[in-house]
């Protein structure tokens, strides 16, 4: 499996294609990582240095990709934090360049926008892009909840209204929806849940809370989950895969008291996840 991952970049700490290209690589893939900003450090620290990369050197990477013949070879295009304002019509066009000569190739992006607790934290322009031009054009979208929430223009918050969103998500145009970080009041507040809905079904799987913030880990959740699901092409069986790999990643990490994800030390937990938790079909 090859997979063109264009996300950002970190020296220090694991973001982007710096937390998602080496499980991948773990459990097999073929990536090549184009970046759209290479930073010393993720934002959450507030302070940070390096560039933002303009749209016009990510489309000259990508053309210089294009020209060794790959794009035909690709099998998925995996985006995820933007970066600029340009980077998502860069995005689309590889998408169509991609699928025009490889039609079977997927186009997943995590539409990266914030969360419920830090609220939104990319340029203004940023999640209405997403929204009109970006998400339209995906086959598999993993928004967390707030996010499913913008693209929607809704709240969800019980399963019935996350489900309700899910569908008006799956109407904008793509067939598979991961949503992360789902926090439904009647829930045991002692764990937290991932819902999964495409045509053949919706599944919610339910792991342990984590008291503390993982910057990366939905990186890595949309990385594992896409190359499983085109794997298998089975999404409560990608949903189980992933939500076992990301919980001892993230449980490792906490363990450990550092701040930023033990990526390499939990590389077992890729390659062989040990299936501890189980999908329950809601749908």
């Amino acid at each position: 499996m090859k997979i063109l991952s264009i996300q950002s970049a970190v020296a220090f700490g694991h973001v982007g294609n710096s937390a998602a290209v080496f499980p991948l690589q773990r459990i097999g893939a073929e990536v090549l990582p184009v970046y759209t900003v290479n930073f010393s450090n993720h934002t959450g620290y507030g302070a940070w240095r390096g560039p933002l990369i303009s749209p016009d050197d990510v489309r000259d990477v990508l053309l210089g990709i294009e020209e060794r013949g790959v794009f035909p070879e690709i099998d998925v295009v995996l985006s995820g934090y933007q970066g600029g304002v340009g980077i998502g019509e860069v995005i689309v066009d590889a998408v169509q360049r991609v699928k025009a000569v490889n039609p079977s190739a997927v186009y997943a992006c995590d539409p990266v926008m914030g969360n419920a607790k830090s609220g939104c934290f990319v340029a203004p322009e940023i999640p209405v892009l997403l929204r009109d031009r970006v998400v339209p054009v995906a086959d598999i979208i993993t928004p967390n909840q707030f996010e499913l929430g913008y693209l929607t223009g809704t709240e969800p918050t019980t399963l019935e209204s996350t489900l309700e969103s899910v569908d008006l998500a799956r109407a904008m145009g793509p067939s598979t929806v991961l949503v992360t970080s789902v926090e439904r009041p009647d829930r045991d507040p002692q764990t937290i849940e991932m819902l999964v809905v495409d045509e053949s079904g919706a599944w919610v799987v339910r792991t342990p809370f984590m008291p503390f913030k993982a910057n990366g880990s939905g990186d890595v959740t949309a990385a594992l989950f896409t190359a499983h699901l085109r794997e298998t092409g089975d999404a409560s069986v990608s949903l189980e895969r992933t939500a076992s790999s990301v919980f001892d990643l993230i449980e490792m990490t906490y363990r450990s008291g550092e701040r930023e994800l033990k990526l390499v030390e939990a590389q077992e937990s890729y390659a062989h996840p040990r299936m501890q938790f189980s999908a329950e079909r809601v749908r």
